[in-house]
């Protein structure tokens, strides 16, 4: 479904990202891991089209978008949940979930199945976006990119910050669209709660791709944890 071959990505001078590649297959859930700084959310951002690549090519269902625009790479059919959710604080939830919908013939979301899947934001779905708390902004952020219906899902730091009953919700979340077939991309720092849903693991240091494999693998490499993952 997505394919990321040697990209190279900078912030003006610096370069950030030196020829990263992965891969994510149709209903997998594949993480990007490492601690920060070291260039994970460049990555997502490079695929979105908000940080355009210098050199290599990205692919999603066999398409290039590398050279796409980040609008034209949306309606392709990848939702993206930004670091810091950046939801519409002035318009409240329903709002929000309307202001993305995309229709899909393969997909079936909508405000209805939103609220099914986070039932508290059905219980907010007339107040602001200001007005919510970090876990229902959370919620409504997985809930806005699920509107567009996407092929593919990116989550960026998805239970940052989120105190530990919230965190919980957005793992069950995840399952619930992992038995979906929903194909996910993943950033977060709880190793722990990835192992149980992920299929495969993409481990980045100082920009570059050091491990790569699936989740038994990484149980069983208590060296490459405590390395590269271990604050």
């Amino acid at each position: 479904m997505l394919q990321v071959n040697r990209l190279c990505a900078r912030y003006g001078l610096s370069e950030i990202l030196h020829d990263v590649s992965l891969s994510a297959k149709q209903g997998d859930i594949v993480t990007l891991l490492g601690r920060n700084g070291m260039g994970k959310t460049t990555t997502l951002r490079s695929i979105m089209g908000l940080t355009p690549a210098y050199q290599g090519q990205i692919s999603f269902q066999s398409e290039p978008i590398h050279q796409l625009p980040s609008w034209k790479i949306a309606q392709l059919g990848i939702g993206y949940v930004p670091e810091g959710r950046q939801i519409f604080p002035n318009l409240t939830v329903r709002e929000n979930l309307i202001a993305t919908a995309r229709v899909s013939k393969s997909k079936h979301w909508n405000e209805q199945t939103i609220y099914e899947l986070f039932p508290r934001l059905a219980e907010r779905q007339y107040n602001m976006g200001n007005q919510l708390s970090g876990g229902e902004q959370q919620m409504l952020a997985i809930g806005r990119a699920l509107m567009t219906n996407p092929e593919l899902l990116i989550l960026d730091e998805a239970t940052e910050g989120l105190a530990p009953l919230l965190r919980q919700e957005i793992w069950q979340c995840l399952q619930q669209l992992k038995s979906l077939e929903q194909s996910i991309l993943i950033v977060d720092k709880n190793v722990k709660d990835l192992l149980k849903i992920a299929n495969y693991h993409y481990i980045l240091e100082k920009g570059n791709v050091v491990w790569h494999g699936d989740s038994e693998q990484l149980n069983k490499n208590t060296d490459i944890i405590e390395n590269y993952l271990a604050v």
